[in-house]
């Protein structure tokens, strides 16, 4: 039975990495900070069942005792490290602790893995926000980086540290440069939960609109599920390496207000406001995966349509607005 470590395993991704690696038999460990409480770690882990078969430990990105104790204690053959501050809107508001968790607490756990076994497998999660303002048409792994926020900054810091310390110490350290994935797990700070959040209270009568910033960003949007597999798929292989995983379909957030409320029914240009503060200080206009080295080396491909992932989305915070009416 391997052993798997995820930092950020609260999270919409450490939920389904989770379920996943604990349905390929490993024993599963989870890094969560000290201040967290079960109520809030458990809640994803919760809604998928996985929570009594996972272990928590305490611990902190930006601080390597930490770190060593947790790697030395629960002995860890692959790390997945999901943790970060990753809201990218919230980057230029809190832009030292993004830089901080998001970028050195990569460095830390990198670190402790060289001082305490660097036969470990390790996993950064990169970002397609590190292309920014995009150089190509579709981006892929040797597209240059230009990165357009505090977030994005400190995720490439992070990535190019993966590589350094793959190339200086011989570590089995990957990077998988993901494209945007969302489903129901995913957090409701972020654009496509508050569409598809929106649209069921519109739909239940407990809104009447939906005041969005730019509709006419484009995303190449993918199901979470479906980019967990390729994480685990990255660990597998006999050398280390970074990969783009990506749909190579891009659709705007005008677009995905449109079909989220198809769903229920409904015209979405009457019930959404566009707002001016809700724009970013530096906009990412496109971006558009090329996931052909994961489809060819990695045997990888995205199982779950952009419809269906839209509807499920839909679908579950009708469900959770409902429940709560009738609490």
């Amino acid at each position: 039975m391997s052993t798997c470590l995820i930092t950020g395993i609260t999270g919409q991704d450490g939920a389904y990495l989770a379920e996943l690696l604990l349905s390929k038999g490993s024993r599963v460990v989870g890094l969560v900070r000290h201040s967290a409480t079960l109520d809030f770690v458990g809640e994803r882990l919760q809604s998928l069942d996985v929570l009594k078969h996972v272990e928590l430990m305490s611990g902190d990105l930006i601080d390597l005792t930490s770190l060593i104790r947790v790697i030395s204690a629960c002995e860890p053959d692959e790390i997945y490290n999901l943790g970060a501050q990753s809201f990218v809107a919230t980057s230029w508001n809190e832009p030292i602790l993004t830089g901080q968790v998001t970028g050195i607490g990569t460095l830390t756990m990198l670190e402790a893995i060289r001082i305490v076994n660097r036969k470990t497998r390790f996993y950064q999660a990169s970002s397609s926000e590190m292309f920014g303002l995009i150089q190509q048409p579709m981006q892929n792994e040797k597209t240059a980086f230009y990165p357009r926020s505090p977030y994005a900054v400190a995720k490439l810091y992070a990535h190019w540290m993966t590589v350094n310390y793959r190339e200086s110490h011989g570590m089995h350290a990957s990077s998988g440069i993901l494209f945007n994935h969302e489903s129901p797990l995913r957090g409701i700070e972020f654009v496509t939960r508050k569409i598809t959040d929106g649209v069921a209270r519109i739909k239940l009568g407990l809104a009447k609109d939906l005041a969005l910033g730019n509709v006419d960003a484009r995303r190449d949007w993918g199901h979470a599920r479906d980019y967990v597999r390729a994480m685990w798929l990255m660990l597998q292989q006999e050398k280390p390496d970074d990969y783009v995983v990506a749909t190579g379909q891009t659709t705007s957030v005008r677009d995905f207000c449109k079909i989220a409320f198809d769903v229920v029914g409904l015209n979405w240009k009457d019930y959404v406001t566009t707002r001016s503060d809700l724009i970013r200080p530096a906009e990412v206009d496109v971006l558009c995966g090329d996931a052909t080295k994961a489809r060819t080396v990695l045997g990888w491909a995205p199982t779950i349509s952009f419809g269906d992932m839209v509807a499920e989305m839909v679908e579950a915070d009708l469900r959770r607005h409902t429940a709560r009416n009738h609490a």
